[in-house]
């Protein structure tokens, strides 16, 4: 099997040097082809790419959603295995994209993603997100349609056959996860192939991301919304745990703005972009949004 990797783009030259350096040092003997699909930088993301030997392509921002540029980079990619990185993310060794594509090669699964951690730039709560959606054991196959396309594989018959909804505001990933599932399919997830994932946001950034993932999983599970009961329980949860946890670990005076404001801008974000009356299922509501597994 052949391997591509698709990277969107848009403005990313912080990381992305250092992420494609990576791409080039993984330990396979196949060559692995580098897709890039730009929607627009004028930093030097281009320049870095071409240096790189990646395939650049396309999207207009008018065009733009975050299925239809993933199919665009998968329509220009030769490879058997899809793999997507997020441009501000970094594989932490060489064996990441081995093991990120081992189920898809052994038949397991047709859709598998890897671990995520923070690093540098990582707010505190952010990082605890991570702890709890990607830990440090591997289910493969896994039970549901989780996923996460900032590091993930796909087989390209998989995606040929069902490809990313082009229409979603965000979760293309899950959407594309739970039409493989119910077309008798599989996801696993592979805590051996980490990358380090870097959100260098603004508050206003942080709520609009997750707006924007709340109108999608409303179209994805519309039985999953918050109302604002919900929102004040989620984020007194949230603070409260990510307070103990920043305690326990001696950071609390430098991170306690920070808790507040990020579990603020996510909840209100998830809040205003899950709107809609419709009666909500609480366990589902809890495995979607609490803050602690």
């Amino acid at each position: 099997m052949t391997i591509s990797v698709v990277i969107r783009t848009l403005d990313e030259e912080r990381y992305l040097d250092e992420l494609l350096t990576m791409c080039r040092k993984q330990a396979l003997d196949e060559e692995v082809e580098i897709v890039l699909v730009d929607s627009g930088s004028t930093d030097s993301t281009l320049d870095i790419a071409a240096a790189h030997g990646a395939v650049i392509t396309h999207i207009a921002k008018a065009d733009f959603s975050f299925g239809r540029s993933l199919n665009v980079g998968c329509d220009a990619a030769t490879g058997d295995v899809l793999v997507f990185v997020s441009g501000h993310c970094v594989p932490v060794d060489p064996d990441w994209l081995a093991h990120l594509v081992a189920p898809i090669r052994a038949g397991v699964a047709q859709y598998a993603y890897g671990r995520q951690q923070g690093r540098d730039r990582t707010k505190f709560s952010e990082q605890r997100l991570f702890e709890k959606y990607f830990p440090a054991t591997s289910a493969v196959p896994q039970q549901g349609f989780f996923c996460n396309n900032a590091n993930a594989a796909v087989s390209r018959a998989a995606w040929a056959t069902h490809r990313f909804d082009e229409e979603l505001t965000g979760l293309e990933d899950m959407a594309l996860a739970r039409r493989i599932v119910e077309d008798g399919g599989a996801v696993a997830y592979v805590a051996e192939a980490p990358v380090f994932h870097v959100h260098d946001e603004s508050w206003a950034q942080v709520r609009r991301r997750y707006e924007r993932e709340a109108l999608a999983l409303r179209e994805i599970m519309p039985e999953v919304h918050l109302s604002p009961r919900d929102v004040l329980r989620f984020l007194l949860a949230g603070v409260t745990g990510d307070a103990r946890a920043a305690l326990r670990r001696g950071v609390l005076r430098r991170e306690a703005g920070g808790i507040i404001a990020f579990r603020a801008a996510q909840y209100w974000g998830s809040f205003v972009g899950g709107q809609e009356h419709r009666r909500t299922a609480r366990q589902l509501k809890d495995v979607y949004y609490y803050p602690t597994s």
